[in-house]
């Protein structure tokens, strides 16, 4: 084998999937986002940026990877709307004025909305589902590939949903946009790979979260339905959903780029 053999690399030293990398996490006052910050520290990150809109859910996490750290580890707490493109700006050139880069973004902050029929969806509604899980991700995605792009490399991940490939029932303006964020993931990964930066989405099923909880309420038939879509009958639990997503950012996943990875144990097969 040849020096550039994959077969050949000396992966004694490897001891995380996030080893001493700079990561930043959205949506992480709680759900995925909250497993996913958490899992990442435990993977040896440098520094977790905990970025939310709720400013005391980010502060909690960020207290939640200090406490569970056996080695004193870096964690920071965000207060950020992210449709806000001036406040995401601050964050990102934020980050790297502290920490001198950025090497992961888990772009995942996100709301759920009741069902409606199309024909009855309120453009107020749809307005804000559109802001909030599509144009969010372009504008956190637009500025931290211009850091990594200077940097020399990055990797993002992206988080869709099973309605990213199949339509959501009732959900005509969450299906367009988690399909938007299958569309952008795409479209950056193609665009940048040649400089070093992997682009990925994780699309759960349906997860046992804060925000899927609201989104049920006390209506039983509901709950039903929606643990019904993955198999065996139970929501994901945010840490399955996490662990594919530190994965897909680590340099275990380094020559997968523009995939939209389904984790709901084979519910959507495609």
């Amino acid at each position: 084998m040849s020096d550039l053999d994959p077969g050949t690399r000396d992966r004694s030293g490897v001891s995380g999937l996030a080893q001493d990398k700079v990561v930043l996490v959205t949506g992480a006052a709680g759900g995925i986002g909250r497993a996913a910050a958490l899992q990442f520290a435990a993977q040896g990150a440098a520094h977790v940026v905990v970025a939310d809109i709720d400013a005391e859910g980010a502060l909690a996490t960020a207290a939640a990877i200090m406490e569970a750290s056996q080695e004193p580890a870096g964690a920071s707490a965000v207060a950020v709307d992210v449709t806000d493109e001036a406040a995401v700006i601050s964050m990102v050139d934020g980050i790297v004025d502290d920490h001198g880069r950025l090497d992961i973004a888990f772009n995942n902050a996100g709301i759920a909305d009741q069902m409606s029929e199309f024909h009855h969806l309120d453009k107020a509604r749809w307005d804000r589902m559109i802001a909030v899980n599509l144009s969010s991700v372009f504008l956190c995605m637009k500025h931290e590939l211009r850091h990594m792009a200077e940097q020399g490399g990055g990797a993002i991940v992206n988080t869709s949903s099973g309605a990213g490939v199949v339509a959501a029932p009732g959900q005509p303006h969450y299906t367009a946009a988690k399909h938007g964020v299958v569309g952008l993931t795409k479209a950056a990964a193609q665009e940048y790979a040649r400089r070093g930066i992997r682009v990925n989405a994780v699309l759960p099923g349906s997860t046992d979260t804060p925000m899927i909880r609201r989104f049920i309420g006390d209506n039983a038939e509901i709950a039903k339905m929606i643990a019904a879509t993955n198999i065996g009958g139970r929501m994901l639990t945010p840490d399955e959903v996490a662990e594919t997503a530190v994965w897909l950012a680590s340099d275990a996943a380094s020559m997968v780029n523009g995939q939209s990875l389904i984790v709901d144990g084979g519910g959507l097969v495609r």
